[in-house]
């Protein structure tokens, strides 16, 4: 289970960040950073992988409701335009931004860091180390996966409330016989494939 481990070992205050959304062929990447209180930290933090959908939306709303929270979000055109690498360092610099306050320190998920001003450390599979990482990891994907329900109703081909833009093959299916909507990402494979099949045809 992640702790306080390596919180405890940096500047405070701690701001933990994650992202969501760094693989699917449609939608939004959402990185958010949260920075959690001295006491009252909602119980059952962890990896949010390893969470059932009720539980991460339970803690969604506990962790707004005591913690410091900010989230970051890069929509498809401009992962595009970026690439997924640099569109996701954007995401987080924006959640850390949109804290309302410095973090003295920031433990980011994976192995790199964005090009920013703050002190920061990366943590190899963070998510399930560190609970400021693993809170970001929550509310990251709790975040992402809503708005891809809400997609989900104005684009129904792609069984988005299921796959969540994931190149499940209902989703894939989906893009051969429709082709892309706006929310695709082009420079993805899958999804140039759609498009240069629909030219073919066209």
């Amino acid at each position: 289970m992640p702790s306080l481990r390596h919180e405890k070992l940096c500047l405070a205050p701690v701001a933990g960040v994650d992202e969501a959304g760094r693989g699917p062929l449609a939608g939004p990447v959402v990185a958010a950073a949260v920075i959690l209180p001295a006491k009252g930290i909602p119980r059952g933090i962890n990896d949010s992988k390893k969470l059932p959908a009720a539980e991460r939306a339970r803690l969604h709303d506990r962790l707004h409701g005591c913690a410091l929270v900010g989230i970051g979000i890069v929509e498809a055109d401009e992962i595009d335009t970026l690439n997924i690498y640099w569109a996701t360092m954007k995401a987080m610099t924006l959640a850390v931004e949109a804290l309302g306050c410095a973090p003295g320190h920031v433990l980011v998920d994976g192995n790199r860091l964005p090009k920013w001003g703050f002190a920061a450390t990366p943590i190899v599979k963070g998510d399930a180390i560190s609970l400021s990482i693993a809170a970001a990891s929550i509310i990251a994907k709790h975040t992402r996966d809503t708005l891809m329900l809400g997609y989900a109703e104005t684009y129904p081909h792609y069984g988005w409330h299921s796959n969540k833009g994931y190149g499940a093959p209902d989703h894939l299916r989906a893009l051969r016989e429709h082709g892309p909507c706006p929310l695709h990402r082009r420079s993805f494979a899958p999804v140039a494939a759609a498009c240069d099949l629909l030219h073919a045809l066209g």
